[in-house]
């Protein structure tokens, strides 16, 4: 059976000579289901409805998202690149704006300078100053042109931050037997970039030092110290030649030591110091006297270990990593000690 195009009954069609044209096709076959055509007319009314929006809004969504991925992906590859190219040596500055590395620099040059004077040579001194003072500064910078100092050790102690363009530094010292501090007011001449010290520093005596806590002493492993000091011994006199093969047969496995190529020898293992509890690694803390060459000729036949070129002693505290295998110790860390009880 077939049956009439719904397209014909449409009343759209009877007002509209182009849709008119679409009633002279023939009729579908009935198959008791939606033709296309039917399908796609119903979609498209629904579309057309309040639908049509959400889609219009999926599309504004998808969209920004894309703009997002493409920027970041964009932006991350120039922030690289640009901190990549950003020169290694940009020398750190305040938050006011101020060079305080430069700034330092230039100030502990200054000092040890200013701190060192001869009055039997006032001249030098001058033209060594000169290249840190303002234009028509005095030559000597508040100096008599008599007396006689000496100072060493320089080193930054901490930094006053004025503002962008000044900055008090203050350095440490050492001049004979005390420790003092040295201010110095330094100005940055930004369009330049140089430093000019700005007026006057000041002597102030440094802080005493602080007072250490009595720490108590560990429980001791007696029988391990006993067991340790002779391989120790052993251990301290190659590490102090340099006796690479001999220190290889002490360390532990994977473990790599070198030693001083004979610039000290070994003079004695003073006290070694096993904590408790016992285990088959130890930290071991061992006092070593070490001999101080003399400074003079050696004689042609002398060897490092020689105690007629033993010209002082020195005591060195270490911290080291002991690890037993079977009956024997190795050494897997040696180091600086921490502090000692007492």
């Amino acid at each position: 059976m077939a049956r009439r195009s719904t397209v014909q009954h449409d009343p759209r069609i009877a007002g509209d000579p182009e849709l008119s044209a679409y009633s002279d096709f023939p009729d579908e076959p009935d198959s008791g289901q939606e033709t296309s055509r039917e399908r796609s007319a119903s979609r498209g009314r629904w579309s057309g409805g309040g639908g049509r929006w959400l889609v219009w809004v999926g599309r504004a969504v998808l969209w920004a998202l894309i703009i997002v991925i493409v920027v970041n992906g964009v932006r991350a590859p120039f922030e690289r690149f640009t901190r990549q190219n950003t020169p290694a040596g940009a020398a750190p500055v305040s938050a006011d704006g101020f060079p305080t590395t430069q700034g330092t620099s230039f100030a502990i040059q200054f000092a040890a300078v200013y701190l060192n004077f001869d009055g039997a040579r006032p001249q030098e001194r001058a033209g060594r100053l000169a290249p840190y003072l303002p234009e028509g500064a005095e030559s000597q910078f508040g100096w008599d042109g008599l007396g006689r100092m000496s100072a060493g050790a320089v080193q930054p102690y901490g930094v006053e931050v004025v503002d962008a363009d000044n900055a008090v530094i203050t350095l440490t010292y050492q001049s004979s037997d005390r420790r003092q501090l040295l201010s110095v007011p330094v100005y940055y001449d930004r369009a330049a970039e140089k430093f000019v010290v700005a007026g006057r520093p000041g002597i102030l005596p440094a802080p005493a030092p602080a007072n250490l806590p009595a720490k108590a002493a560990p429980d001791r492993d007696g029988a391990a110290e006993r067991e340790l000091r002779t391989p120790l011994e052993d251990f301290f006199k190659a590490y102090a030649a340099g006796d690479t093969a001999s220190l290889q047969r002490y360390a532990d496995a994977g473990v790599t030591l070198e030693g001083f190529d004979g610039a000290f020898t070994f003079v004695e293992l003073k006290d070694l110091l096993v904590p408790l509890p016992a285990g088959a690694t130890r930290e071991v803390t061992a006092t070593v006297v070490w001999g101080v060459p003399s400074g003079a000729t050696p004689a042609p036949d002398a060897t490092p270990a020689d105690p007629g070129q033993v010209g002082g002693k020195l005591e060195q505290a270490y911290l080291l990593t002991m690890v037993k295998q079977g009956d024997k110790w190795f050494v897997k860390d040696i180091r600086g000690a921490h502090r000692s009880a007492g």
